[in-house]
């Protein structure tokens, strides 16, 4: 019976968290723009230089401003994050009640006179 009275050890590996932000950011700018947002409201936001997307639940003002400037190339002048929380909705014939997760939005303003080739060909 000594194996019941012995405490096993679990060896667990402890993992530093770090925010995108410190990391070097060659390889992670797909992590952190996960894709465009394309609705109406975005679609003509762009025309005054504002491009909506989405990002990693990690992403700061700053990991998503060098994100943009190094995937396409041109410069961030602001970025406005917000995150929308997820819906209550009910799965199945209303016996089941579940949560959708959130999204983290980001608004991103470019410099004067730059437009973003994605948004200009209409995707």
């Amino acid at each position: 019976m000594a194996l019941f009275t012995e405490k096993t050890e679990k060896k667990t590996k402890k993992v530093a968290k770090t925010s995108v932000a410190d990391m070097n950011l060659s390889g992670v700018a797909y992590r952190v723009l996960l894709k465009p947002r394309v609705t109406e409201k975005a679609y003509t936001m762009g025309a005054n230089g504002k491009y909506v997307f989405q990002v990693a639940p990690i992403a700061t003002k700053l990991s998503v401003k060098r994100a943009v400037e190094e995937v396409y190339g041109v410069s961030v002048s602001a970025v406005n994050i917000v995150t929308l929380p997820g819906k209550t909705k009910v799965f199945g014939k209303g016996q089941v009640s579940g949560k959708r997760k959130a999204v983290k939005k980001a608004y991103v303003t470019l410099g004067t006179g730059q437009t973003l080739e994605l948004f200009k060909a209409g995707l």
